[in-house]
């Protein structure tokens, strides 16, 4: 399995609505955050995340 971005900088990354942790959904190519409340999910382009909100959608 491919990663979208490096492990170190997964580690450090927060959703920018909420500040929970994210992870990664390989197959859709986006960074989800972990909290059930806000569940944002941020596109992933070139291996660079897109961390705006606007850029966002809710996940499924």
């Amino acid at each position: 399995m491919s990663n979208l971005v490096e492990p170190s900088l997964l580690e450090i990354l927060a959703c920018p609505k909420c500040h929970a942790p994210l992870r990664e959904d390989v197959e859709a190519s986006e960074l989800v955050c972990t909290d059930p409340a806000c569940g944002l999910a941020y596109p992933v382009r070139d291996h660079i995340p897109v961390l705006l909100i606007d850029e966002a959608r809710k996940a499924n």
